[in-house]
């Protein structure tokens, strides 16, 4: 499975952003998707996470109530809606795939790692 995230870049504290994770393989709609980012310095920290269906839903505690997760089966793709923007959002973004059907707040128990994307957010 090869994963790409983007949509990343450059942003004003309070704006919006919004990430997308994409399969250039096989398909993960069977699979548990989570986000997790790095800051510099910083271990790598979970975001958010979306199940199989879309049913189930993780977050963070620190983006709870600004960001959604959600996953388009049909285009193979997981998004990350990022609203409210705070200077300390700032860090490489990271999508993964979980073998399982649901998300985890754990980074190791991912299988399948995308490329990062960055997302700067200025005071």
């Amino acid at each position: 499975v090869q994963l790409q995230a983007y949509g990343g870049g450059l942003v004003q504290a309070g704006g919006s952003l919004r990430l997308s994770c994409a399969s250039s393989g096989r398909t993960f709609s069977n699979n548990g998707i989570g986000w997790f980012r790095q800051a510099p310095g910083k271990e790598r920290e979970f975001v958010a996470g979306i199940s199989w269906s879309g049913g189930s839903t993780l977050y963070g505690d620190s983006v709870k109530g600004r960001f959604t997760i959600s996953r388009d089966g049909a285009k193979n793709t997981v998004y990350l809606q990022m609203k409210s923007l705070k200077v300390e959002d700032t860090a490489v973004y990271y999508c993964a795939v979980r073998r399982g059907s649901y998300s985890s707040y754990y980074p190791y128990e991912y299988n399948y790692w995308g490329q990062g994307t960055l997302v700067t957010v200025s005071s």
